[in-house]
């Protein structure tokens, strides 16, 4: 599956277009299409977030390609994110948690 996405001033219009349905309306791929790689949504380690939900159409290496802005979280957000699977456990668990320990690298309970 062969995706284009259209280029206007150097810079992508709209969303990629399959291969197939740009030879169907056209007859052939338009010079102003140009070839787009789909980069499905990473998954995040336990203190990335994304800066948006949204991917970013770049041109990387000649091809047009999505790209996911990822940050580490702060100091602020770690804390608080612990906090909050803390707080849930507990509610979950109903302080029943002798035989599990939390881990602050993975920011989950992990049994002992």
């Amino acid at each position: 599956m062969n995706l284009y996405i259209e280029i206007e001033n150097g810079q992508p219009k709209n969303h990629p277009a399959l291969e197939n349905n740009l030879l169907q309306v056209f007859g052939l791929i338009p010079e102003h299409w140009h070839p787009f790689t789909r980069v499905e949504r990473p998954h995040l380690l336990p203190y990335q977030i994304f800066n948006s939900e949204e991917s970013t159409y770049q041109k990387i290496n000649d091809t047009w390609t999505d790209v996911w802005n990822i940050r580490d979280m702060t100091n602020e957000e770690k804390l608080a994110k612990q906090q909050r699977i803390k707080d849930s456990w507990i509610l979950a668990t109903n302080d029943m948690h002798e035989s599990w320990i939390f881990n602050e690298e993975t920011c989950r309970y992990e049994p002992l």
